[in-house]
């Protein structure tokens, strides 16, 4: 008898949903996009997303951040820290800064900013370290730690 085990994913992740099988990015988009679209289904375009990667995958993803639910949105963050593509930074960025944004967004962006390891974040990361919100404060004290072991990680291997 064979289990059911969720399958994991080429970034070592067991995702609450299965990627799509698309691969056009506008269709990709549009259906991540889509408020009236099924969570689910909304979940699976993002993972295809991550998984086809590129400028034009960060930027699909990015358009999503005007969704109303800040679960898709904190799900968006944490792909895009998976990706570690530059690209992302600057989405991220303007999701940690944004006051109005759920603390759960937040969150995961700053630690999206780390996982990526690009130092143009490292000003943002160091001005939200004394955040009012407890959250945020320790989730960039984190960033900034990992976001300086991920940029060292890299530069072991350009030797």
């Amino acid at each position: 008898m064979t289990e059911n085990i969720p399958e994991r994913s080429e970034f070592d992740s067991v995702d609450p949903a299965p990627p799509s099988n698309g691969k056009n990015i506008k269709n990709l988009r549009n259906t991540l996009c889509d408020e009236n679209e099924k969570m689910f289904q909304r979940m699976r375009a993002l993972f295809a997303l991550r998984n086809i990667g590129g400028k034009e995958s960060v930027d699909a993803l990015a358009a999503a951040y005007s969704s109303q639910s800040a679960l898709l949105k904190h799900e968006i963050a944490y792909v895009m820290g998976q990706m570690q593509d530059s690209n992302a930074v600057p989405h991220l960025i303007d999701r940690l800064e944004d006051k109005d944004e759920d603390i759960m967004v937040r969150h995961e962006a700053a630690e999206a900013l780390g996982a990526i390891g690009d130092r143009t974040a490292l000003s943002v990361l160091e001005k939200f370290v004394d955040d009012d919100e407890v959250v945020i404060a320790e989730s960039c004290e984190v960033a900034l730690d990992l976001l300086e072991w991920v940029a060292s990680k890299r530069l072991d291997y350009s030797d």
